[in-house]
């Protein structure tokens, strides 16, 4: 599937499927006109709009004063005129997203009103989600707006704003990730924005969990200084990962995102990090929200395993070497059954495991080994 212009995207609308599965040797490709014709290149972006999904799962934020996480709770979402999400139903299923490229999408309608890769507004849990490849989107890779969907084995590569961004009371567990920023530094975000729209009271609160990832943050640009940024409003759980920046690894913002837990507004406390590595010019920083000193508290808490001052030793890019090797793994699956149990931290734990190759295509921000250059379309 192509799309000719920004205006052309795919929407799911509540009460529909997609049935969007590819294989590892025949992934999906979803792209831009141009790359079809093949004017794009390594640095296009934003050719098309992308694909959205809608359901009916719990949100936190709700148009016409209703209650979040309420079956009537529901709300437009970005980028899309008369397309609604959110109710009760966490389990519902909006299809499967199964082996599959986005490439060169994301497109800014107005300003502050933007398409993603693939925007994830309100998708239950029943949704399956696994081996999904964003290139080179204008904003994000993947969004997910509330919700309760879980992933596993994703791939981003060259996005121009963040690359996992949650918001809007998102519940969700997600495994597997490897997320490239391009190289020479004048592009992208932060890897991750986890936010409340700025309603940090909202509820359901959000609560990700994200295991096995690793994160190459090369942005220079001034409003790009963190490779994660955890705003208000969030509860977030991160293991068995690994982060490189020349800039900053860690930005937590809001107090309500580090405060004690307090269960009758669904907040659990300061954020949780086990087995995670910080390889950046400096591990954490206070943008004038939260003190280096509180977010050094929970990060370097007796047994987590942290290294808030590691030195990569990365092969082909993203590749564990010897120094990730000797960090013990924590088990993810005791968070939840959707985890997989490793004995390694990072997304690929050697050049033997080879989840990510077959099925993405290759580009200039990491080696990939895929089944085509980004910039083709291969014969199937």
């Amino acid at each position: 599937m192509f799309g000719s212009s920004g205006l052309d995207f795919l929407v799911v609308n509540r009460g529909s499927r997609i049935n969007a599965v590819g294989t590892s040797t025949q992934p999906i490709i979803f792209t831009s006109r141009q790359n079809v014709e093949g004017t794009a290149t390594d640095t296009s972006q934003g050719q098309w709009g992308g694909i959205v999904v809608l359901g009916r799962a719990p949100i936190s934020d709700c148009l016409s004063g209703a209650t979040g996480g309420s079956a009537n709770c529901q709300q437009q979402v970005e980028g899309v005129t008369n397309a609604f999400y959110g109710g009760a139903q966490a389990a519902e299923s909006s299809g499967s997203l199964q082996y599959l490229q986005v490439r060169y999408s994301g497109f800014e309608l107005a300003p502050g009103n933007e398409l993603n890769g693939i925007t994830l507004a309100g998708v239950g849990s029943g949704t399956t989600i696994d081996h999904i490849q964003v290139h080179n989107s204008s904003d994000d890779g993947i969004e997910w707006f509330g919700g309760r969907s879980n992933a596993k084995y994703l791939v981003f590569t060259g996005e121009d704003d963040d690359n996992l961004d949650t918001d809007l009371g998102y519940k969700g567990f997600i495994q597997f990730v490897i997320a490239v920023q391009r190289a020479g530094g004048q592009s992208g975000d932060a890897i991750i924005e986890a936010d409340s729209n700025g309603n940090e009271d909202a509820q359901p609160r959000q609560n990700t969990r994200l295991a096995n990832f690793t994160f190459i943050h090369r942005s220079t640009l001034a409003a790009s200084v963190n490779a994660i940024l955890l705003r208000g409003g969030t509860d977030y759980t991160l293991v068995n990962g690994i982060v490189t920046s020349p800039r900053n690894c860690l930005d937590v913002d809001g107090a309500t995102t580090v405060q004690a837990a307090d269960p009758a507004k669904d907040e659990l406390g300061p954020p949780v990090a086990r087995s995670v590595v910080f390889s950046c010019a400096n591990p954490y920083t206070d943008d004038g929200n939260v003190a280096v000193s509180s977010i050094q508290a929970f990060f370097e808490a007796a047994g987590t395993n942290n290294r808030p001052t590691f030195t990569s030793s990365l092969t082909n890019v993203f590749v564990n070497g010897a120094n990730e090797t000797g960090v013990p793994a924590f088990d993810a699956a005791t968070l939840g059954s959707f985890f997989t149990t490793t004995n390694y931290i990072g997304a690929v734990r050697d050049a033997n495991d080879t989840w990510y190759r077959g099925w993405t295509c290759d580009s200039g921000t990491a080696s990939f080994g895929s089944n085509a250059s980004c910039t083709s379309i291969p014969a199937l």
